[in-house]
């Protein structure tokens, strides 16, 4: 017999040993296939794609380890228990032993998620690169209604509904609180936001307030996701407030909880509590500012004469203001002193999140709100009808989109273009990289200027670059684009005077015979050969270099041209359209 020589079935090698289909595992585990699907959604196993499939490719493949990995978690005793659990108890039902049935009803067999949450998240960080998928389910399904319903045979109960709520308005105070919102836009699907938390950029997705048609899906899979993302929000919102001095879960004035004003009940909580520790710590810290001698003059100055603990007061505050960058500050001033004023009609929860973050004050119609809509403070009334009735001179009514551009701009963009009645420009997404696409809107550009304005910088003209903008002297005498590019193709044919007059004289020098030209038309042509013809160089070695690929490669070259290609249709398609519009506007007026 040969040394190497197995008999077949004996033991398996390769991928056929390291991978197993999903009816195996749920063999291997004894098991379920609801239980195996909700353990993996919970321990974050997924099925993997082997190199060479041995059960064919109509399997899902999962690697030992992973079952292995499955296999010694605690939680899945706890689901054993829970189905013998169940067990019991539709037995006894079925045997009319009521007795028994409420003993066991009342020792229902519990878990938690907390040592999964330690275990896939190790540090703070990871659990905050991980909130994307986390905040757009939970903030999905606080959208709902609040009501029982059985959906596919799964009942969305009303507790998880009001839980998701409670979590989404703690993170969105949070957000508002810190001033830690970057970017929104409005689309079809709902409202994305981008948040810059511990360094991270977290991007999420808000449903529209409107009523929510359920579509047929696998509901038992979408709240086995949703009970991982609570614990998991839940941890991370616990550890943001403590991070900021509030304590957490935070206890809310039931006025306003009755009022459905849950997130300016937050929005109080959290400067309630900040002001508390900030107290806190300058009671403390009076104790010990009189023992101290030496002192910065500048805060000695600045001390009131009837608080003994100011001085630790400013030096919070000044610590304080050194951990925001300069981005956040921004943020924070963008609607200094201005006071808003929502109409009934217009989206309240979103704008009730966006305007605090960046530094403004807003009220409502209705009950519990901070002043009224006859408030002189107030200086922009947002509204999203038609038509306004009633005015009031001291203030401006504008659109929704208004307040939702200039956070994407971070400026106060002109009024003219979003006062009700009006058209209101494209309301361009902060997420799209126009100088990538190879398109950039009209109204970008006039955003762009703007910023510039405000930052008075003088953006560069075509032809010209960056460098060429400290130099005054490049700057007379170009009033337009048109001279602009005029200037740029006279630089280039002196440069190929010069180039030419430098090989004349080499030539002169080494006692060679001038060469004559005998016509114009000899002449462009020996300019025009006098540079090098990049555009042909680079042609050519893309040629040599596409010989010499792979068939694979050369394939995805091919693919990569023609979506290229496609990009510059759909912007040659815009420019079209643009130019049919402008064309359109001029012939009508």
């Amino acid at each position: 017999m040969p040394k190497h020589y197995r008999p077949a079935g004996k033991k398996k090698e390769g991928n056929a040993a390291k991978y197993v289909t999903r009816s195996q595992a749920v063999k291997y585990l004894q098991v379920s296939l609801p239980v195996f699907r909700r353990l993996c959604i919970l321990k974050g196993v997924f099925p993997r794609e082997p190199k060479k499939k041995v059960k064919g490719n109509h399997h899902s493949y999962y690697h030992t380890k992973d079952l292995m990995f499955l296999k010694h978690e605690p939680l899945l005793e706890k689901f054993r228990d829970m189905r013998t659990y169940e067990r019991k108890v539709k037995k006894a039902v079925s045997k009319k032993n009521r007795d028994l049935a409420e003993r066991l009803l009342r020792r229902k067999p519990t878990y938690t998620l907390d040592m999964l949450i330690k275990e896939r998240y190790p540090k703070f960080i990871d659990a905050v690169r991980d909130l994307d998928d986390c905040l757009s389910m939970v903030h999905l399904f606080a959208a709902l209604p609040a009501v029982d319903r059985i959906v596919d045979g799964e009942k969305i109960p009303v507790s998880r509904v009001h839980n998701c709520r409670r979590l989404s308005q703690e993170w969105q105070a949070y957000i508002s609180r810190t001033h830690k919102l970057r970017k929104t836009f409005i689309s079809v699907k709902g409202i994305y936001y981008q948040a810059e938390v511990e360094g991270q950029k977290v991007t999420w997705l808000t449903p529209h307030a409107l009523q929510q048609v359920l579509p047929e899906v696998d509901y038992r899979v979408l709240l086995t996701f949703l009970e991982f993302y609570e614990t998991l929000l839940a941890f991370v919102n616990h550890r943001l407030y403590h991070s900021i001095n509030v304590t957490y879960p935070p206890i809310l004035d039931p006025r306003l909880e009755a009022l459905s004003a849950d997130l300016y009940a937050l929005s109080r909580y959290l400067d309630a509590n900040s002001q508390m520790s900030t107290k806190a710590i300058t009671s403390s810290g009076s104790e010990q500012a009189e023992h101290q001698q030496d002192e910065p003059g500048a805060l000695m100055q600045q001390l009131p004469s009837n608080e003994p603990g100011a001085l630790m007061h400013l030096l919070e505050d000044a610590s304080r203001e050194d951990d925001e960058d300069s981005e956040t500050r921004q943020c924070k001033n963008l609607f200094r002193n201005i006071n808003f004023f929502l109409s009934r009609e217009s989206p309240r929860e979103s704008l009730l999140f966006i305007i605090p973050a960046f530094g403004g004050k807003v009220s409502w119609e209705g009950a519990g709100a901070p002043y009224d809509e006859s408030d002189q403070s107030i200086t922009h009334q947002i509204v999203d009808r038609p038509t306004q009735g009633h005015k009031f001179l001291s203030r401006e009514y504008l659109q929704p989109q208004w307040v939702y551009d200039c956070i994407n701009a971070h400026i106060i963009l002109p009024t003219e273009k979003y006062i009700v009645g009006c058209v209101p420009p494209p309301h361009l997404s902060p997420f799209v990289d126009n100088d990538a696409e190879g398109h950039v809107p009209e109204y970008a550009e006039a955003i762009e200027r703007l910023k510039a304005a405000e930052r008075k910088e003088v953006l560069p003209l075509p032809g010209m670059g960056n460098e060429d903008l400290d130099d005054p002297q490049s700057l007379l005498g170009i009033i337009d684009r048109a001279e602009a590019i005029e200037a740029a193709k006279k630089k280039q044919k002196m440069l190929m005077q010069e180039k030419k007059y430098h090989d004349e004289l080499k030539l002169e020098l080494q006692g060679a015979q001038l060469p004559s030209l005998q016509s114009g038309v000899e002449v462009e042509d020996a300019e025009g050969d006098a540079l090098p013809d990049l555009q042909q160089r680079a042609k050519d070695a893309d040629s040599m270099s596409e010989v010499s690929m792979s068939r694979k490669k050369r394939k995805l070259l091919e693919a990569m041209k023609i979506g290229k290609k496609r990009k510059e249709d759909g912007v040659n398609l815009l420019k079209e359209r643009k130019r049919r519009i402008d064309q359109a506007k001029k012939t009508s007026s």
